[in-house]
């Protein structure tokens, strides 16, 4: 009698158990087709607005090549010169347009990607013997006006945040912290110097020193470009002008760091007489905009990691 009162019981458990299993097996299927829905979605939106080209232009009528570029200037993001460069060729190799346009807001960062993209809008200037201007939105800063001089005219609105010719390091010191939660630092090199910078350590004279010699040579190469994109036309103490102080757009005017102020539609209508124009963008693939939006929203202009140790051009900070 016994057996018989029992057997249901394990049943019972058994059944319920699973059932229990069922249910977070779909559950984790919900959960997993939620997920790859919003990827797809994110996907979807995603290639409707990172198209490579948009036309605004009217048959027989001129245009320009209108280049978009805003945001933190860094590797593997959609302002790297992996990304950037070929999207200018594109624009410059255009053999229907008048020239080059650029609109540009940034704050500036890497100083080795600012250069290349600097570097290639000189290239191809002289190259295809096209006209090439900026126009600053919010910023055009550091090293974002570093790739504005290499333009024949550049202009920004009155408040464009302008300048900021410097260069920056700076991370943070954890001596204190590992102290006072009994951790011990325990580094091993091959080679003397290996070592420079360590956070959990204090900084060294030699250390500091050799910083601010790479600063310095970067400093000198980010003024030697800037002299030679603005050819004479920098204005005042140069002392002051490559200070890393910044500016408002109307006073970079009086500076001679910018050529006027303007909007994309007057300028565009001033230096190359028409309205017409065909735009121009960095366009990521879905995997390097992920990686690549992560790492911007994660960036702070001018507060980069003590792991980092390179120097950037930093914006407003």
């Amino acid at each position: 009698m016994s057996e018989k009162t029992e057997l249901p019981v394990g049943e019972a458990i058994i059944k319920a158990l699973v059932d229990d299993r069922r249910r977070d097996r779909r559950w984790r299927i919900i959960r997993f087709s939620l997920i790859a829905a919003i990827v797809l979605l994110y996907a979807i939106v995603l290639s409707m607005h990172s198209s490579s080209t948009y036309d605004h232009v009217q048959s027989g009528k001129p245009y320009v090549s209108l280049v978009r570029l805003s945001g933190v200037i860094m590797p593997e993001a959609h302002m790297s010169a992996n990304v950037v460069n070929p999207v200018l060729y594109k624009a410059f190799t255009d053999k229907n347009s008048k020239g080059v346009l650029i609109e540009m807001n940034s704050p500036g960062g890497s100083a080795v990607q600012s250069s290349l993209i600097y570097d290639q809008i000189m290239r191809l200037k002289h190259a295809y013997h096209k006209k090439v201007v900026v126009v600053g939105e919010d910023a055009l800063a550091s090293g974002a006006y570093l790739i504005a001089s290499a333009a024949d005219q550049i202009y920004v609105d009155p408040d464009t945040i302008t300048g900021s010719i410097g260069v920056i390091m700076s991370g943070f010191g954890f001596t204190d912290a590992i102290k006072k939660i009994g951790i011990t630092r325990r580094v091993l090199t091959a080679g003397e110097n290996k070592d420079r910078l360590d956070a959990f350590e204090p900084l060294d004279a030699t250390d500091v020193a050799k910083a601010k010699q790479l600063l310095n040579d970067a400093h000198e190469h980010f003024i030697k470009d800037v002299l030679a994109g603005r050819k004479g036309r920098l204005k005042g103490d140069k002392a002051v002008l490559f200070s890393g102080d910044f500016w408002s757009g109307s006073r970079a005017v009086q500076l001679g760091l910018v050529d006027g102020t303007g909007s994309v539609p007057s300028v565009m209508h001033h230096e190359f007489s028409t309205e017409f124009y065909k735009l121009y963008e960095p366009r990521l693939s879905f995997l390097q905009s992920l990686v690549g939006s992560t790492q911007e929203h994660l960036s702070i202009p001018g507060l980069h990691a003590a792991t980092t140790v390179l120097a950037q051009w930093s914006g407003v900070s």
